[in-house]
């Protein structure tokens, strides 16, 4: 009960951090092609700055890592600095290995008699009883969000999608990426095409240039977004989207979240 209950807060804090948008998560994998099986270290942050730890750990709590078979790998050695979380795995069977963190939440807000603005986090049920019967301008909003990263051995495996929230399916496999290359996604949103998407990609390195220097980029009516990746190296990519298809009772608005960090070989 009470992992459950620190679960609750861990996501709903990542909620918070993506919702702002003051702040950006992400994974920083050691490895993401293997030649054989060897082990992985993830770090994981919430920072001012992609893959620059400067602001708090990403909680684990919601992490998971799944091998080509779908079956979950044992996260090793995890630990929750003061900047940064990590913690190693080792693939120890050819194909793809998913590294997940699923967020799904629910913010809101109103007035209260006095006419003051009021925030409001946490699971529906929680929502409801903290909003008063007296309470103006209800705003209630449902968070899906999905954090993820991949790592092969040998032959990258297929990767499938579930058909929830927004996904990213991979038509040029994201452990099959060279700068030389263009490189093909299909973005889907509940399973469908997720047309005219905004997307954006971010390259390492941040600190040691001017400015973040963001690509932005659009996918066509198909959900298909065509990338050729300007150098060799980790990328942070991010996509939003909202729309009114609630699964939480009086919500009025979903609002989607994909980010994926990628490795582009030379």
């Amino acid at each position: 009960m009470m992992f459950k209950k620190h679960a609750l807060v861990a996501a709903t804090l990542a909620l918070a951090a993506l919702s702002a948008q003051a702040h950006d998560l992400w994974f920083k994998p050691s490895s993401t092609v293997l030649s054989k099986s060897d082990w992985v270290t993830i770090d994981a942050a919430v920072s001012n700055d992609v893959f620059f730890f400067n602001h708090r750990p990403l909680g684990l709590e919601n992490v998971k890592v799944t091998g080509p078979d779908g079956e979950a790998v044992e996260m090793k050695n995890a630990h929750k600095g003061e900047l940064r979380s990590v913690f190693d795995f080792k693939p120890e069977k050819p194909g793809t290995y998913r590294v997940t963190m699923l967020m799904n939440g629910v913010m809101g807000g109103y007035k209260d008699a006095n006419g003051q603005p009021k925030r409001v986090r946490g699971s529906a049920e929680e929502i409801v009883k903290q909003i008063p019967a007296d309470a103006k301008e209800v705003r209630i909003t449902e968070n899906v969000r999905r954090m993820e990263t991949f790592v092969s051995v040998g032959k990258p495996s297929a990767l499938a999608v579930s058909g929830k929230g927004l996904e990213m399916k991979a038509v040029t496999h994201p452990n099959d990426l060279v700068a030389s290359e263009e490189a093909t996604f299909e973005f889907q949103l509940d399973g469908k095409p997720a047309a005219e998407l905004e997307v954006e990609l971010v390259a390492d390195g941040i600190r040691y240039r001017d400015g973040v220097d963001a690509i932005k980029l659009r996918t066509d009516a198909n959900g298909v977004l065509k990338v050729k990746f300007p150098r060799a190296g980790l990328f942070w990519l991010s996509a939003d989207a909202k729309d009114s298809k609630t699964t939480v009772a009086k919500a009025t608005e979903r609002r989607l979240g994909y980010v994926a960090t990628l490795e582009v070989l030379p």
